[in-house]
């Protein structure tokens, strides 16, 4: 039980020796007493910086486990924070045997009784499946928050076969972070010499991605999906509705063969004790009992308990940023209790009930404006990432709605779209959303699917389209729970452009869609065992170190339409507060803009802008970096501009730029 009097200690720096001699940095809470009376630990294996910008976060989660009778373990990755080495990309073989021999040392320490579990969100969830993946001895059990089984078709780089603009803005956010410096004061003065050879090294992380624009080799690559089987340990899955990774959650849940769980709240990317959309649970408590059974061995029933926990979002406005709903439990997954229900698809028609449907053709090609108030793929819940009112976007779509529902509809899981058309270009993409329609007629978004038509048969080997050809195609949206009231309609949108949210295709392209295509909704009768579900608490967090706010976090989301150029530009201004963390004497900053723009509706005026400048300072120590993106494509080729320029003092000691062009393939 949690005892926020607990005592235990915290090891500011601890060095993990790599079997090539590579150091990597550690910091540690021990339990008082864990020397004498060895505990089980948890570790968090991620390149987010334990000393710095993770540091206040770190403090609230890991105390809190060391407060419960673990040892917590936070390790910067090689070539991250304090660690040696240079960080050249994503879930690497290196980093995957670092995480291991990093456990099997964790585990033969005097303090650990052997048994080492591994949590993380977003990279540390990917990293712990990944690990769990490599049978390490003594990892016996992972908590993975927002991450994916398939880092090509579920990540932020590639989704239906389209590349999303989130590919280009986290590329950003991980140049920004690979081109700092260690802290002098953990690694002394070698310091600097580990910095250059970052900020020479990492490379330019958008330009490998944009070389694999099909799901090759690379991206199977610790893609846990190819073979579910390798995992053997218990895994607990959780993700929001408002986050990118839901979808995992539910293949873990159908494909894995070891004990697992899964927890899917309201919230956007975010640990669910950190909150977002007003409903933030006692997520530690959660994780803790997760730990006391597969770490601990207490038998305190969390195997017995149902498999699946949901939000069942209730309707709300798009204009609040928060999340009514109840929670749901499912035994198994995929559930008996859930109902495929087809729904005929015709001119601004869903049809609840069987009609007569007139043959004809709907034509579609949506200008470069739908997309503008669709939010972030992987939304952190704050008011300005997530999607707007949809009336903004469906002025260039085929709509469809139902009449008024007479009755309450519940679904979970994933609606699909099943639709005959015809394409006038070789290459062209579909963007679908299913939306929440009030009386009032504002439109919520609920889920949504995208679809590049040349991955219609798979995204390993693409295929142009046959302009002309009529194709049957598929698609799948992703997973949700949602309750849509009687009264409401439940409107389908489709259009031929989703930007800036995904990069569009090579050139403007229009579709024509028959009539008699199905929407698919998974529908869930109500349970009355749901309202028997114990309460999961509010958010508990352990005191955090201390710091000193220097000046707030700014967030704006702004759209702009010059009338007069007929240019338009989505503005993202996301800066973090700046801090003092008072403990070290460390001052941290870090700001960041993102210009997603076009002219004219003209396709190859598309261009995507991140520029983010970072700081750390004590005394007269003073870095800053600044790192500047630019990707702009033609038909036939994707532009990537960059450039990287760091700081010591007021004197810029590296500079580095780059311009590349890269084929564009069926993209």
């Amino acid at each position: 039980m949690y005892d926020s009097n607990t005592t235990f200690r915290e090891i500011e720096n601890e060095w993990i020796i790599m079997p090539d001699g590579c150091k990597l940095a550690a910091k540690i809470w021990l339990p008082e007493g864990a020397e004498e009376k060895p505990v089980p630990a948890v570790l968090e294996y991620i390149p987010y910086r334990k000393r710095d910008f993770k540091a206040i976060r770190d403090s609230k989660i890991h105390r809190y486990f060391a407060q419960n009778g673990y040892a917590a373990i936070r390790v910067d990755m090689r070539g991250s924070g304090d660690s040696d080495g240079v960080l050249e990309d994503e879930y690497l073989p290196q980093e995957l045997d670092d995480g291991a021999e990093i456990i099997e040392w964790i585990a033969s320490q005097p303090w650990c009784t052997g048994n080492v579990g591994m949590i993380g969100i977003s990279w540390g969830g990917f990293n712990a499946l990944q690990i769990a993946a490599k049978d390490t001895p003594h990892l016996k059990a992972i908590i993975t928050v927002s991450s994916s089984d398939d880092r090509y078709a579920d990540d932020v780089h590639y989704m239906g076969g389209c590349m999303l603009t989130d590919n280009l803005s986290w590329a950003s956010t991980m140049f920004s972070y690979n081109s700092l410096p260690p802290d002098p004061a953990i690694v002394g003065d070698k310091w600097k010499e580990m910095w250059l050879d970052r900020l020479e090294g990492s490379g330019l992380w958008l330009k490998k991605w944009l070389q694999h624009q099909r799901r090759d080799e690379y991206w199977k690559h610790a893609s846990v999906a190819e073979n579910y089987e390798a995992i053997s340990c218990p895994v607990f899955a959780v993700s929001g509705w408002a986050d990118g990774y839901s979808n995992t959650v539910f293949r873990l849940m159908e494909n894995l063969q070891v004990p697992r769980k899964a927890l899917v709240g309201g919230w956007g990317h975010k640990y669910p004790n950190f909150g977002g959309k007003g409903v933030g649970i006692d997520f530690l408590r959660e994780a803790t009992r997760w730990w006391d059974r597969w770490l601990k061995k207490i038998d305190n029933g969390v195997d017995e308990e149902p498999m699946l926990r949901l939000w069942m979002q209730d309707s709300v406005s798009p204009l609040i940023s928060s999340s009514p709903g109840k929670w749901i439990a499912e035994n198994n997954w995929p559930s008996s209790k859930i109902e495929n229900q087809e729904f005929c698809l015709s001119q601004g028609r869903i049809h609840l009930e069987e009609d007569e449907i007139k043959n004809e053709d709907m034509r579609i090609r949506s200008p470069l404006s739908v997309g503008l108030f669709a939010g972030k793929w992987y939304s952190y819940s704050e008011s300005t990432d997530l999607p707007h009112d949809q009336s903004e976007e469906d002025g260039g779509a085929l709509v469809f709605d139902t009449p008024e529902l007479e009755e309450d509809i519940e679904i979970l899981g994933s609606p699909e779209v099943e639709l005959e058309l015809q394409s006038d270009q070789p290459i062209a993409m579909i963007a679908l959303r299913l939306n929440d329609v009030c009386r009032e007629g504002t439109s919520t978004r609920v889920t949504y699917g995208l679809l590049n038509l040349a991955h219609r048969d798979g995204n390993e080997n693409p295929a142009v389209l046959e302009v002309g050809n009529t194709y049957r195609i598929s698609i799948k949206m992703n997973y949700v729970a949602q309750n849509f009231p009687a009264g409401n309609k439940i409107r389908l949108s489709l259009s031929t452009s989703y930007w800036p949210f995904a990069w569009p295709s090579p050139e403007p392209a229009a579709l024509s869609i028959k009539s008699k295509g199905k929407l698919i909704l998974p529908v869930r009768p109500k349970n009355k065992e749901d309202d028997k579900l114990s309460d999961i608490g509010k958010p508990v967090l352990s005191e955090p170190i201390h710091s000193t706010l220097l000046e707030p976090a700014k967030r704006e989301w702004t759209v702009q339409h010059n009338l007069a150029t007929n240019e338009v530009k989505q503005q993202i201004i996301n800066n973090d507060a700046f801090l003092r963390l008072d403990d070290i004497n460390l001052e941290i900053g870090k700001e960041t803009t993102e210009v997603y723009s076009y002219l004219n509706n003209n396709y190859n005026t598309v261009r995507g802008e991140v520029e983010s400048t970072r700081s750390l300072a004590r005394g007269n120590w003073k870095i800053k970096t600044l790192t500047r993106t630019v990707l702009t494509s033609t038909p036939t080729h994707f532009q990537i501009r960059a450039i990287l320029d760091a700081y010591e003092g007021d004197t810029r000691i590296f500079s580095k730029s780059w311009d590349d062009l890269i084929p564009r393939d069926m993209m």
